[in-house]
């Protein structure tokens, strides 16, 4: 009998976490008040937006600071602090940094073992988000509740030495509660009321908390959506699907059964469309201007093999046959690699 796919195997280490039966839940009810109010006050900033209560200027002002949050979390903690996908020179690491803060999704050596811990330990009850909890879990339900013994566990196994040893982490690390306050809130509130004059509160309920939320929403759906619907050509046999509204909203984060099959790739995907990959458009220009280098993306000969083996036939590119026999040039490399060849006689 064939060896199952890579991605369908688990190590011992993972069959250990991935307990049978339901995970206990215990809500965190500090948590449930805080998420609450910001939704209420998310829902009056976006009343006073379509109300024509807010001005032009504060609306671009909140755009703004939405895409900063955004390239924060895909470019920054996720791209380059979690994957290590490339490598930045310290302007273009302050200025992520400060876009991660201002996403306010913690700091990003939590956010980064978190992560780690997730595509280590996928659809496990190590899974920060484990997605076989139900899309409300996977998407926010997760930061409403204890985290499972299973994540603490397993989260202090992780390596984290290359975050450990970066003063930028670290510093936002030390220092994260007075940072987030200031840029998340503080400077949001006070931009627009200082120079076009908007009302504080206006200010306040749409450029910080509404702003907030949404970016919030936009990166849970690749926990929660991007784990459910979609095509799984890269991979069968795990959830992760390519999204392309996540993609959309996420900018660039929903093609997620490539990036669970390839998550060193920095584009985290094979779309070259830069509409639907905001962060990869971010990161070459960034190449361009000399801030980021060595810059990591997948050969498509390496991808091809990939789809070929275990894609659900979704791929444009997937062939539908196999290599006629031993020689083919077809053949995977890993699989010449790995055949056992009996009897063998050494020919001259």
């Amino acid at each position: 009998m064939p060896p199952a796919p890579t991605s369908a195997r688990r190590t011992g280490e993972q069959q250990e976490v991935n307990m049978d039966g339901d995970a206990r839940v215990d809500i965190v009810w500090r948590n449930v008040a805080l998420f609450t109010y910001l939704h209420l006050a998310a829902f009056y900033g976006g009343y006073l937006l379509i109300t024509g209560q807010v001005m032009w200027q504060t609306f671009l002002w909140g755009v703004i600071l939405h895409t900063m949050s955004g390239f924060g979390i895909t470019a920054g903690a996720h791209r380059y602090w979690a994957h290590k996908s490339y490598k930045a020179v310290t302007p273009l690491r302050l200025l992520l940094a400060y876009m991660q803060t201002l996403a306010f999704q913690n700091h990003i050596y939590e956010w980064c073992r978190d992560h780690r811990v997730h595509h280590k330990f996928a659809e496990t009850h190590a899974d920060p988000h484990n997605a076989k909890r139900g899309f409300f879990f996977s998407h926010m339900g997760w930061l409403l509740c204890k985290k499972h013994e299973a994540v603490k566990v397993k989260g202090k196994s992780v390596d984290m030495s290359d975050l450990e040893q970066d003063p930028i982490v670290m510093f936002q690390k030390k220092y994260y509660l007075p940072l987030v306050l200031t840029i998340s809130f503080v400077i949001p509130t006070i931009v627009p009321s200082y120079f076009w004059g908007e009302t504080a509160s206006t200010a306040f309920l749409f450029a910080a908390m509404f702003r907030y939320c949404v970016t919030l929403h936009c990166t849970w759906l690749v926990n929660s959506a991007a784990h459910r619907w979609g095509p799984r050509p890269y991979d069968k046999s795990i959830s992760p699907a390519e999204n392309k509204s996540v993609a959309w909203w996420a900018f660039g984060e929903g093609w997620h059964n490539y990036h669970h099959v390839f998550p060193w790739d920095y584009k985290t995907s094979e779309v070259g469309i830069y509409r639907y990959n905001f962060s990869a458009a971010f990161i070459d220009y960034m190449a361009k201007v000399g801030w980021a280098y060595d810059l990591k993306t997948v050969p498509e000969k390496l991808v091809k093999q990939r789809v070929a083996r275990t894609g659900d036939g979704s791929h444009p590119d997937h062939i539908h046959a196999g290599p006629w026999g031993w020689g083919d040039k077809d053949i995977p490399e890993d699989d010449e690699k790995v055949t056992e060849i009996l009897h063998k006689r050494n020919e001259e």
